[in-house]
């Protein structure tokens, strides 16, 4: 946006301040300005992106843990519940119709990117 106000500011300089050399130094030092604040911009943006790019615990270890939670759920319908069963233990089960859906699109997608990987497709 400054970039685009630079001809508008230098036009107006140039009926503003009388001697020619004069407005072309301070349009040549508005537009440094410009170019110093768009890089101040970019750099400021590059800082940001580094701390994103950190991550936090949640957001790396989401997936894994949405994971876990399947793998949990299913232990407990297929191997804690009916060995408890035979000690007259009763315990409830899991409902694995809504993780069913969840497990499969975590593993079909790491399915996927493992094939890229293969392929070399992906980076």
């Amino acid at each position: 946006m400054i970039a685009a106000l630079i001809p508008a500011v230098t036009s107006i300089l140039g009926k503003v301040v009388q001697d020619k050399d004069q407005a072309a130094q301070l349009a040549a030092d508005i537009s440094t300005l410009a170019e110093r604040h768009a890089q101040e911009q970019v750099m400021a943006q590059l800082e940001i992106n580094k701390e994103e790019a950190k991550g936090n615990w949640f957001q790396s270890s989401w997936r894994p843990l949405t994971g876990y939670v399947c793998v949990l759920g299913f232990a407990v319908n297929f191997l804690v519940s009916p060995i408890a069963f035979g000690f007259g233990i009763v315990i409830p089960q899991a409902d694995t119709g809504t993780m069913m859906p969840v497990l499969m699109g975590l593993l079909g997608l790491g399915g996927m990117r493992s094939f890229e990987r293969v392929k070399k497709v992906g980076k």
